[in-house]
């Protein structure tokens, strides 16, 4: 399994690609950070269902770490 299909690998303000339903078909990526996560469960097979920042809903297929611009996380 997938460390991005596992809740407790991802942290609100890290920054992650996720895909949006409406991209399922085409596999395209959206880059953003983590505000919410959504999925409830400890794992999910398609990715664990975040918001992003923006607004942005969706499944998460990679985790590039924590956000650069976050002075506080070491």
């Amino acid at each position: 399994m997938s460390s991005a299909n596992l809740r407790k690998n991802i942290l609100i303000g890290s920054r992650v690609k996720v895909i949006k339903k409406q991209h399922q078909k085409t596999g395209e990526l959206t880059e953003g950070i983590v505000r919410k996560v959504l999925t409830n469960s400890a794992e999910h097979p398609h990715g664990i269902k975040v918001m992003l920042e923006n607004g942005v809903v969706g499944r998460v297929k990679v985790i590039m770490g924590p956000n650069p611009e976050d002075k506080n996380q070491k």
